[in-house]
């Protein structure tokens, strides 16, 4: 029985060019059960060039149908349209939306333009944050999981940025944007960097090296030094349908799929609180078997080329 929760946590949604994406994205969030009920912010980032701004403009000229179609049906409780006046790229308009949203709200639900979710998505974030918001150890809900596991949730130290939530509190008293990678590792050990990468089959770290530092290893080292942890489902509620043409993440079928590409879970999540929240050894072995490769799995042809990349490309 669906359960609702009152006041429910808005959406910030964070959206550029890709329109395809963005209309599938925002359907699966209509066809949530608490979709009427929910705030929705759309945060849209301006364009790089002529033509990357036409893109941009479809974007924002379907996202002005769907506030009269909200508006005359109601399929969200509100729709507000973020208009970035330039381009200021994928890490900031989500961190300045998050701030902008979290100064009117005490939790948030965050998703990008290319992640479609359950028709109980929105149910599930929710409760967790009912029923976990004193419980400050607990500061990431996640809407993604790389598992099939045979526990409704599960409690971890990784963090994923796919659909996913967090409390006023716990962002606000933690994160922070590093702008070096001395900066984001002070006051780490080789031990704890080791752990954070578990054991270097999820080398996450190398992400501080681009410019500017991904804001998700910035909040995955935040939780780390907290000791925090993330409730994650136990079978995914979302499912990333921008995988070949994402700002961090391009795929090819030829070369590679992705183990975990899998259609969101189309139950309820049957969460409960857990007085003593903690890792389960067993799903965090699991998972360090599932993030080999980033989850990614090649092809004959994509061993080959990626045989000659290392070998090659990166010696260069």
């Amino acid at each position: 029985m669906e359960q609702r929760i009152k006041p429910l946590a808005p959406v910030a949604m964070f959206v550029y060019n890709r329109l395809d994406n963005t209309r599938k994205t925002v359907e699966c969030l209509l066809s949530n059960t608490l979709a009427r009920d929910t705030d929705v912010y759309v945060f849209s980032d301006g364009g790089k060039d002529a033509a990357s701004w036409a893109q941009v403009d479809e974007v924002r000229a379907y996202f002005h149908a769907l506030q009269a179609r909200v508006d005359a049906q109601h399929g969200f409780r509100s729709l507000t349209l973020v208009e970035r006046p330039e381009n200021i790229y994928l890490e900031r308009n989500i961190t300045e939306g998050i701030a902008q949203v979290l100064q009117g709200h005490d939790r948030i639900i965050v998703l990008e333009d290319d992640i479609c979710t359950s028709p109980y998505y929105l149910q599930y974030m929710n409760e967790a944050f009912e029923l976990y918001a004193d419980t400050p150890r607990v500061m990431h809900v996640a809407g993604f999981t790389n598992l099939a596991a045979d526990v409704p949730f599960y409690f971890t130290p990784h963090m994923s940025g796919w659909g996913w939530g967090t409390w006023r509190d716990r962002w606000q008293a933690h994160f922070r944007h590093y702008q070096s990678r001395d900066e984001a590792l002070e006051g780490m050990t080789p031990a704890d960097e080791d752990r954070m990468q578990y054991g270097g089959v999820f080398p996450c770290l190398r992400s501080l090296d681009k410019r500017p530092i991904p804001w998700d290893i910035c909040w995955e080292i935040a939780i780390y030094k907290a000791g925090g942890l993330c409730l994650t489902p136990g079978h995914t509620m979302v499912r990333n349908i921008g995988l070949k043409n994402g700002t961090h993440f391009r795929a090819f079928d030829i070369l590679q799929r992705y183990e975990f590409d899998r259609a969101p879970w189309p139950e309820p999540v049957r969460l409960a609180k857990t007085d003593r929240p903690a890792p389960t050894p067993r799903l965090e072995a699991l998972f360090a078997e599932a993030i080999r490769d980033w989850g990614i799995r090649y092809t004959v042809l994509g061993k080959i080329v990626r045989f000659f990349y290392r070998k090659i490309v990166k010696k260069t």
